[in-house]
């Protein structure tokens, strides 16, 4: 360590031997453990950083030698051993050790006994209750992946217990945690430091925030909704739930590890803290009763299943590192922001397109706070200069920073709900894309027509400015409907591929603000309903005869 400290910039070929080494070992690793797709990104990578003169535009740099890259990779704190690692070693592996606990001491059965009773009768019930939990705690945390592992430690098991695919359960927990940061009252750090580069007031950035947010978190819903439809999880008879009423009178201590957390968090103690002293208290209150008593051995092994846990997600973030350190090295998020823009040419909705992007790259590799300035000072200046409205352009890029983290391939957020999961990472990630859907299209949104941002245009009244809203907020839910239905290819029975596409445009026509796009989406809507009813029927229809045929025969 000192001599790598004292000679820091001056490496020699037993560092760069180490480095690929290390470069080879991890993603040799992460194809055992999490699948083909992430090192298949991870070596387009490194390709690109060694051969990026043959790259166009702004993505072209010089190349960089096996040795400085190799080098930078494994010694420096911006590659593998950089912030994807940093946050799967510390409260990311701590939650799955509380998780691992709460199974193994039968608290977390109890839990689960305890939801199912509260919510099974409800469609996807135990789902729902975590997308408003995430939502209340994420409010407070202001990190999505402190929130997923948070919240996630409980409500992931639970979903998984009543039915939902692993993927589509951690999926869910990363997806609400993540909106977390877009909800007011308390949004992430960086509506605060807009405050600042706008000169308004906190209270007026999160009232401009209320009808995104609360549009994001109904998209969730509503798809989580429609997955337990498809997947026939219509909720259970009153006789089959477990006596929650029963269960919580004779054991309501064992709730005081969740309850510590969520007093830790809400008192400003850090994530590893709180989930520290969750695991001491679930240790500490397992031994109460016998049938929830663990021995030295159990906790001994505890510890043992608990790592075994973390390997997928581990190996995932240490492979996000290699790609993240690539960003980094060869400047490429700095030059995607503004050469996106660039690239343009004055087009409002290219440089809304590329602005989203160069967020969600920049996104991979910063902090949402640092993100979100980087983007405020190159990229929202471009959208004002379109024509946006300033909280609409800062909102923006304050968005998409947020969703990066449930944006493959390096979805922090969601790497982490797969390990509680034990789901492939990359896979959690194309779920949590699709159910956080509405965070990438309600943007678009606000910025062309600042309305569901509460900007009143220049001419409206009070009365009818109020009404355009309430207007535009509830055609806006049907239209998110339209896509939740469109991206599970559910509604009142399975979509065929051009009902899929067709209620995702209609979906969008809904989104945008305007009585002819309305018009359309609510057509295409009725016209799928009809059909899909008609289709209903006929089956029944068809089937009554088929019994009837064969009781006669």
């Amino acid at each position: 360590y000192k001599e790598l400290l004292w000679r820091a910039g001056l490496y020699t070929t037993l560092d760069m031997v180490v480095g690929i080494v290390a470069v080879l070992l991890i993603i040799e690793a992460t194809r055992r453990v999490a699948g083909t797709a992430i090192i298949t990104l991870a070596s387009f990578f490194l390709l690109y950083a060694y051969f990026g003169n043959y790259f166009p535009s702004f993505m072209r740099h010089s190349g960089l030698t096996i040795k400085r890259i190799a080098v930078f990779q494994w010694i420096s704190t911006e590659g593998i051993l950089g912030i994807p690692i940093q946050v799967s070693s510390t409260f990311i592996f701590l939650f799955l050790l509380f998780a691992t606990y709460l199974k193994k001491s039968g608290i977390g059965d109890w839990m689960t006994n305890l939801a199912v009773g509260l919510t099974g009768r409800a469609t996807g019930g135990p789902a729902k209750a975590a997308v408003i939990a995430s939502a209340a705690q994420g409010t407070v945390s202001g990190s999505s992946v402190a929130n997923t592992v948070g919240t996630g430690s409980v409500t992931i098991p639970l979903m998984k217990s009543v039915g939902y695919r692993p993927e589509f359960a951690g999926a869910t927990e990363a997806a609400a945690s993540t909106g977390g940061q877009l909800m007011p009252p308390i949004m992430g750090a960086a509506a605060f430091i807009m405050v600042e580069f706008l000169n308004i007031k906190y209270s007026v950035i999160a009232l401009s925030a209320s009808i995104p947010a609360l549009l994001y978190f109904t998209g969730i819903f509503i798809t989580v909704h429609y997955e337990a439809k498809k997947s026939g999880l219509i909720g259970l008879p009153k006789e089959r739930l477990p006596n929650w009423k029963k269960a919580l009178k004779e054991k309501w201590f064992l709730a005081t590890p969740i309850a510590a957390i969520i007093y830790l968090l809400v008192k400003g103690y850090t994530a590893m803290l709180a989930a520290f002293w969750a695991i001491i208290i679930t240790i500490i209150v397992s031994l109460i009763l016998k049938e929830t008593r663990m021995s030295i051995k159990d906790i001994i092994i505890g510890l043992s299943e608990g790592a075994r846990s973390a390997l997928p997600v581990v190996m995932a973030c240490a492979t996000a590192g290699i790609i993240v350190g690539i960003i980094t090295l060869t400047g490429l998020g700095m030059k995607m922001s503004g050469g996106l823009v660039k690239l343009a040419g004055g087009n409002i909705y290219l440089t809304m397109f590329f602005t989203m992007i160069g967020s969600l790259i920049l996104g991979m590799g910063v902090p949402t706070t640092a993100n979100y300035i980087i983007q405020a000072t190159v990229s929202a200046p471009a959208l004002i200069s379109l024509g946006i409205h300033p909280l609409a352009a800062h909102l923006f890029v304050f968005y998409f920073g947020i969703v990066a983290d449930i944006t493959p391939p390096v979805a922090l957020a969601a790497f982490a709900g797969s390990g509680i999961a034990q789901s492939n990472p990359l896979k959690t990630g194309i779920e949590a894309f699709k159910l956080g859907m509405a965070a990438y299209l309600v943007p678009y949104i606000f910025a062309l027509s600042p309305i569901l941002i509460l900007i009143r245009p220049e001419g409206y009244s009070v009365p009818k400015f109020v009404f355009n809203v309430i207007f535009a907020f509830v055609t806006a839910i049907i239209g998110m409907v339209c896509i939740g239905s469109s991206t599970t290819g559910y509604l009142k029975t399975n979509h065929n591929w051009l009902e899929r596409v067709l209620l995702f445009g209609a979906g969008l026509s809904l989104l945008i603000p305007g009585l002819a796009t309305d018009f359309v989406g609510i057509i295409v809507l009725a016209t799928i309903w009809f059909l899909q009813n008609k289709r209903i029927n006929n089956k029944t229809s068809i089937e009554a005869t088929e019994q009837s045929s064969g009781n006669y025969s």
